[in-house]
């Protein structure tokens, strides 16, 4: 794919004193903050604008949780809403008709330089609402509407469904005047299957707070959970559903049963209690505890119970912000061989081949009895989320693009 390139200055907004804060409205359709990677690049990527100069609003949905530092502007109270997890809804679009008139309204009194808009849905409002502010929109791509939508089963591959979904996503991508990715390859699938111009399409990936996210010594996580201290440890982290991998972890822990293993999984995130259900019904109690939902505050302090973490996720589509997470943590880190864990991993990560339960069982098994190599691999992840995965060179990339769509 062509190298993506700066984009060209297109707002006719006053151009901004090269020192001047900027005022960004970022729009969230998204029930922030609940604790999932999506809003933690929210929350990380808006903490780090802010400590970068820029002034931040965000304007979301009305459940989630206010963080401290970040203003927040939410929609009015829609009682029968409730929904946490990720996913699309047929109720949604409801919730995002009120995002679109509280974002009118506080861009009237905030008076934004810049829309900053995650997620396809975020976009498409920031499109309507371009038209009556003037000023540049800015798409934050965590990956594709169409392929997150059949992911989640809302609708069949070929169907009049998708094929409209896919329509409305092609519309949204060229209304952006920049879009930013979470991957290189989420920047080349643009290019390629959606005909975004190169020109439009910087690469941003994930980033970790290296200072909240640090290694941690052993606490009282196994004892609380009742984990045996003896017992080596694989840890997991995130949303629970099938293309995070969640039904391949069980057939991992089912083969490694049969092989009398004495691993043990913790698995944290939500919502937990199918799959609990189903560790049941395969006689994996002994092996796995599920915690829920972790406070993001508290996710540290969890994550640095392991020996091993964790990640099987099979979206091709998506970004891997847990990763990060694991490496700032100095937790040896094990996934699937695709592009982007390779990209935010590169040699400190350990690869299975791509979708193989029986791959990803041996390799838990040699690492775990490789203490050596377990010790290697934690300094490695460790020095390279300091060295390159930090949000503050995260804010210095995203600010530079603010500045040349606003012509300064």
């Amino acid at each position: 794919m062509p190298a993506p390139r700066s984009p060209i200055p297109v707002s006719r907004s006053p151009v901004p004193d090269p020192l001047s804060p900027i005022r960004i409205l970022m729009l969230a359709p998204t029930p922030y903050f609940a604790d999932r990677g999506c809003h933690v690049r929210i929350y990380e990527e808006a903490r780090a604008l802010i400590r970068h100069g820029c002034d931040v609003r965000i304007v979301t949905y009305h459940i989630g949780r206010d963080l401290p530092g970040i203003p927040t502007e939410r929609i009015p109270a829609v009682p029968w809403y409730r929904r946490l997890t990720a996913g699309p809804s047929w109720q949604k679009p409801l919730l995002d008709i009120l995002l679109l008139f509280k974002a009118l309204s506080v861009a009237r009194s905030f008076k934004p330089q810049i829309l900053h808009a995650h997620l396809h849905e975020g976009a498409f409002i920031a499109m309507l609402l371009k038209p009556l502010v003037r000023i540049p929109l800015v798409m934050d791509f965590q990956g594709s509407l169409t392929t997150e939508c059949r992911d989640h089963g809302f609708f069949k591959a070929g169907s009049l469904l998708e094929r409209l979904f896919s329509v409305v996503e092609r519309i949204v991508n060229r209304a952006a005047d920049a879009i930013i990715t979470s991957s290189s390859a989420g920047a080349g699938q643009l290019v390629r299957e959606w005909s975004v111009p190169a020109h439009k399409v910087s690469v941003v990936i994930d980033g970790v707070d290296t200072d909240c996210f640090q290694p941690h010594p052993p606490g009282t996580t196994r004892r609380r959970l009742g984990i045996p201290e003896d017992r080596p440890l694989v840890v997991f982290l995130g949303i629970l559903n099938a293309y995070q991998g969640m039904d391949l972890l069980l057939d991992v822990m089912s083969i490694l049963k049969a092989q009398e293993s004495q691993v043990h999984f913790l698995v944290m995130g939500y919502p937990e209690q199918a799959y609990r259900l189903k560790a049941i019904g395969r006689g994996l109690e002994g092996m796995v505890t599920f915690t829920g939902r972790i406070d993001y505050g508290q996710a540290a302090e969890m994550l640095c119970a392991g020996d091993l973490a964790i990640s099987p996720k099979l979206s091709l589509s998506e970004a891997n912000g847990k990763l990060f997470k694991y490496m700032a943590c100095g937790l040896p880190t094990l996934v699937f061989e695709t592009p982007v864990n390779r990209e935010i991993l590169s040699s400190s990560g350990e690869y299975a081949v791509y979708g193989d339960a029986d791959d990803l069982a041996t390799k838990i098994t040699e690492l775990l009895a490789d203490r050596e190599r377990l010790a290697r691999r934690s300094r490695e992840v460790r020095e390279k989320a300091v060295d390159e995965h930090s949000w503050e060179k995260r804010a210095i990339l995203i600010d530079r693009l603010y500045r040349q769509l606003l012509g300064s």
